[in-house]
């Protein structure tokens, strides 16, 4: 912990948990204070709610008697600064890497974050959609398809699996839409849905579905919209249902 002399000097900071075992950043965030042990404290308090990627590394890496590297990549920052800082490296590394725990993109990251020359020219003339016309679901694929761009295959492969959807819902899904960086880029209609297992199989109610592109006319209602006016700033649930 730092004491508190080093607390009132560096201000608003970002900072980057590194795994020893790797020698891999697997956490990046902003804070104040002590903010960067809180994670580790976090788990070693409440082991029993082990409930996220970043908890559990952080868990295996205690359980074999080793501690996190707390690293702190820039100080003396304003909180605005520190924002700046954290979606940026937070983007790069994602892009690049994507090994990282963080649940959220960074701030504003959706709008401002790394694009091509392409994806920023479709941004600033994509037309709000501001209706949806039938029972949809929109996926937010930023995570999932950052690393395999421009091609339909993998935009499908991107939205099919694997998400928390409530049980009682998915009968009365038509289509799923593709939501990357703010903008839809795929438009699948669902043919059924099947319960997904995820990796170790550690979370339940997960759900994917099969489906193929949708007719052009249900397309040409969704297709290259933007949803960048109702998306709310950190909002982790990459799922929607209305607008």
């Amino acid at each position: 912990m730092f004491d508190n002399l080093t607390v009132t000097k560096l201000g608003f900071y970002v900072y980057a948990l590194v795994n020893p075992l790797t020698k891999n950043v697997f956490y990046i965030g902003k804070g104040i204070d002590n903010r960067v042990f809180a994670h580790k404290q976090e788990v070693l308090e409440n082991k029993s709610e082990i409930n996220s990627l970043k908890k559990t590394e952080i868990k295996e890496i205690l359980d074999k008697q080793l501690d996190i590297q707390h690293l702190i990549i820039r100080h003396g920052l304003t909180e605005k600064e520190a924002f700046l800082v954290e979606a940026t490296l937070i983007d790069y590394h994602n892009f690049n890497y994507n090994t990282l725990t963080n649940e959220v993109s960074g701030h504003d990251s959706g709008f401002y974050g790394i694009k091509t020359t392409d994806e920023l020219i479709r941004q600033y003339n994509a037309p709000k959609l501001e209706n949806l016309l039938h029972n949809v679901v929109i996926i937010n694929i930023n995570r999932q398809y950052a690393k395999v761009k421009n091609s339909n295959n993998a935009i499908y492969a991107a939205t099919k699996e694997s998400w928390v959807i409530n049980k009682n819902r998915i009968n009365e899904l038509e289509y799923a839409l593709s939501e990357f960086q703010g903008i839809i880029i795929g438009v699948f209609k669902i043919n059924s849905w099947y319960a997904a297992a995820t990796e170790n199989n550690k979370i339940n109610n997960r759900w994917g579905f099969n489906g193929v592109d949708a007719p052009k006319e249900i397309k040409d209602i969704y297709l290259n919209k933007s949803i960048a006016h109702v998306k709310k700033p950190g909002a982790a649930n990459p799922i929607r249902y209305n607008l």
